[in-house]
C-alpha cells in the first residue's frame, strides 16, 4: 500500500499539471472501488470546476476546487494517478477519468479497487474536513509531532512501538516499510513497549522518521510491487533500504545477520545488535 512518501510524491507530481486547470468532463468505469464512486456529487460539484491546488492529509489527496468543493482520493493498495493526453488508450482498470480544459486527462487506475473517492460540496467542505482530519493521526512533518504528544499517546500502553507508529488514528502515513526503517535508524527494537520510551527516545524517533520519510520522498517513494508516481515512473527508495526485505543479510552498520519476524501479521526486520531486545 502506498505510504506517506508515495502519496506525497504523487501530490507533487500532479500539482503543476493540474493547478489552474478546469475539469470539463468526468467519466467512470461502472465498477465500484472500496465504496461506490459518488457520481452524482462529482457531476454536481466537481465537473466544470477549476482545480485550485492539491493538498495531502495522511494517505489522502485533497484536490481543492476554486469554488471550495474538495475531491478526496485514497490510492488504496494499487491505485495510481496519472495525467496523459485524451487520445491515449484507456487501460482496463481506469476507473475515474477527468478531462481537463487543455485536452489532458487525469486518470485513476486501481487494479484491486481498494481505493476510494469522496466529494465534499463547498457548503459542507469545512465541516467534512474537520471531521475527517479529526480521525487521522499526527502528521510526521507537522508541529504536533512532538515528544510531549507522543509520550501522551503512548502513556500506559504496552503495545509495541512499531504497532503504535503504524496506527493511523494516532500517527498518519507511516506504514510497515517506513516503521521498520525509522526504528532501525533510531536504534530501537520494534517490540519495545511504547509506554516505556523516554522523551529522548521519542525525539530520536521523530528525527529519524522525518529523515527517512524525506529521503524516500526525494527518491520518488518505494516501488515494491506496482507503485508508480504521477509521471509514470517507479520510486527508488527501495534501493536504500537498511533492513526492510533484507532477512539474513549483514547489517550495514555492524555486519550481524538481520532478523525477520512477524508482528501483528506484518513482516518486521531488525538488527539484533543495533536494536537490542528490550529488557523485561
Amino acid at each position: 500500500m502506498p505510504e506517506l512518501p508515495e502519496v506525497e510524491v504523487t501530490r507533487r507530481g500532479l500539482l503543476e499539471p493540474l493547478s489552474g486547470r478546469t475539469i470539463c468532463r468526468i467519466t467512470w468505469s461502472g465498477h465500484r472501488l472500496r465504496t461506490e464512486i459518488p457520481r452524482q456529487l462529482l457531476a454536481e460539484h466537481i465537473a466544470g470546476q477549476q482545480i485550485r491546488t492539491i493538498d495531502r492529509r495522511a494517505k489522502y489527496l485533497l484536490l481543492r476546487m476554486a469554488g471550495n468543493a474538495t475531491l478526496l482520493i485514497h490510492l488504496g493498495m494499487t491505485g495510481k494517478l496519472g495525467v496523459m493526453a485524451e487520445a491515449t488508450a484507456r487501460h482496463k482498470h481506469d476507473h475515474l477519468v477527468l478531462l481537463l480544459d487543455n485536452g489532458m486527462e487525469l486518470r485513476f487506475n486501481d487494479s484491486r479497487r481498494f481505493g476510494a473517492i469522496a466529494v465534499w460540496p463547498a457548503e459542507h467542505a469545512l465541516a467534512c474536513e474537520r471531521e475527517f482530519s479529526g480521525k487521522e493521526g499526527l502528521e510526521p512533518f507537522g508541529d504536533q509531532f512532538t515528544p510531549k504528544n507522543l509520550l501522551r499517546l503512548a502513556r500506559n500502553r504496552q503495545v509495541a512501538v512499531k504497532s503504535l507508529l503504524m496506527n493511523a488514528r494516532l500517527i498518519a502515513g507511516i506504514g510497515n516499510i517506513y516503521a521498520n526503517e525509522l526504528l532501525f535508524a533510531a536504534r530501537i527494537h520494534p517490540l519495545t513497549p511504547a509506554g516505556r520510551l523516554s522523551a529522548r527516545q521519542w525525539q530520536r524517533i521523530i528525527a529519524e522518521a522525518r529523515q527517512v520519510l524525506q529521503t524516500a520522498i526525494e527518491a520518488g517513494g518505494s516501488t515494491i510491487a506496482d507503485f508508480l508516481g504521477a509521471s509514470g515512473h517507479p520510486g527508488y527508495f527501495q534501493l536504500q533500504f537498511k533492513v526492510y526485505g533484507r532477512k539474513g543479510l549483514p547489517c550495514l552498520e555492524c555486519g550481524r545477520p538481520l532478523i525477520k519476524t512477524s508482528q501483528a501479521g506484518r513482516a518486521t526486520y531488525h538488527c539484533p545488535l543495533c536494536q537490542p531486545t528490550p529488557r523485561p
